[in-house]
């Protein structure tokens, strides 16, 4: 799991540069989109990643889980 918010955390940019050095099988975005100073798209975080990296870009809804 790595933030995207960027205000406190990696914006979506730098989170998918993270992506690329840690090399995990799946990435999930998280702390974003919760109040407008960390507003972000999950989806353009999910589109950086595919450019750099092979891992899988699991976004969840508030409330989901993810069973590995």
């Amino acid at each position: 799991m790595l933030p995207i918010g960027g205000f406190y955390t990696m914006d979506p940019k730098q989170a998918a540069m993270a992506t690329e050095l840690i090399h995990p099988k799946i990435v999930i975005p998280m702390h974003y989109g919760t109040w407008p100073l960390i507003e972000q798209d999950p989806k353009e975080f999910e589109r950086l990643v595919k450019k750099s990296s092979k891992a899988k870009v699991v976004i969840l809804k508030p409330g989901e889980s993810l069973e590995v």
